[in-house]
């Protein structure tokens, strides 16, 4: 997530809910699609039937997604044409057109009009079920051993590349999604890497439906921040109004609280900005894990607003705050200071 683009919600949460990985990434060299066959053997029919069931339940929910994806996806051009930065968007790439494949089924129509199967890309030699959550791993326990091992094996290479090949990483959660497409963890899985990758609208619409499917609170800021991106901040407030009777977690709260910030000030209502921020967790001396962003993203809101001598206090109490370097703020205090 970003305050006026800056910030990155799923820096925690992405590798989180997708295992946990902090392994660095080694390139497969094989096709792996002949491996996905050979790992479901003894599991593939009842895998197959499992993905034909799975395929009809999942039908009323994929024509509600398509709906969705369409209908996000336009907004998405129009912000695109209008040139209205918003959320991530701002600093790390303009909304773009969605020209992803239909990823919605296992089998698709190649030029010909025939049916072809799905390639599955490549794995990484790390990409093993045995590093995914504990929790992944459970709600994959309710698919077939073999398809199972495919599903989970794609997640973990989603999780292992996600920081630094967003795009690959949404490959495989995509080709997952395509064998598991009512496992909820799978379509959150799809839903953070298409955000990580820039797909606004993809990545909506696939929280949307892990939250229908976990009746859980989902990754609320991250969708609120996808709502920004594609150039409705009022959605983004909306989700955070609604989102006051959900049980979250102290470092999704805050992240939500800075993205509610930063849709105000994508409204011109900066001051309301630098207010939405302001709370008993912003004192100098605090240490929380979220400290350093939240700290920075008030100095940034305040200097949004004309409040320069205190936006260089709080950029400075960002940068003290911020062991790990993760933000410009001693640079933006200087920059702000006034020179002789």
């Amino acid at each position: 997530m970003a305050e006026d683009g800056a910030e990155d919600v799923t820096a925690d949460t992405g590798d989180a809910a997708i295992g946990d990985i902090d392994t660095d990434t080694k390139a497969a060299g094989a096709d792996n699609t002949a491996a996905d066959d050979a790992a479901a053997d003894g599991g593939v029919k009842a895998g197959e039937v499992a993905a034909v069931r799975d395929g009809a339940e999942a039908v009323a929910d994929d024509v509600a997604d398509e709906s969705e994806v369409e209908s996000d996806q336009d907004d998405a051009n129009d912000h695109e044409r209008d040139d209205v930065p918003a959320g991530r968007a701002a600093d790390e790439t303009s909304v773009r057109r969605d020209d992803r494949r239909d990823d919605r089924r296992d089998d698709r129509r190649d030029d010909s009009g025939e049916f072809a199967r799905v390639r599955a890309p490549e794995l990484p030699d790390d990409a093993d079920i045995s590093i995914l959550d504990p929790e992944v791993k459970q709600e994959l326990r309710g698919l077939p051993k073999g398809l199972a091992e495919i599903v989970g094996r794609h997640l973990a290479a989603a999780g292992i590349l996600i920081d630094s090949e967003p795009e690959q990483a949404l490959e495989h959660a995509r080709y997952a999604r395509t064998k598991a497409a009512r496992v909820g963890v799978v379509r959150e899985a799809a839903g953070l890497a298409a955000y990580h990758a820039g797909e606004w609208a993809e990545a909506l619409s696939e929280l949307r439906a892990a939250r229908r499917m976990t009746h859980g609170a989902g990754h609320v800021a991250v969708m609120a921040d996808c709502e920004r991106a594609l150039g409705r901040p009022e959605r983004a407030i909306e989700l955070a109004r609604e989102s006051q009777g959900l049980t979250l977690s102290p470092d999704e709260a805050v992240e939500l609280r800075i993205v509610a910030a930063g849709a105000r000030r994508d409204m011109g209502q900066l001051d309301a900005a630098v207010v939405a921020l302001q709370g008993p967790d912003l004192e100098p001396k605090r240490r929380d894990p979220w400290s350093a962003r939240l700290f920075y993203a008030y100095a940034d809101n305040l200097a949004a607003a004309g409040r320069t001598d205190e936006a260089v206090k709080w950029f400075l109490n960002a940068a003290q705050a911020d062991d790990d370097n993760e933000t410009d703020a001693a640079e933006r205090a200087f920059d702000l200071s006034p020179q002789e």
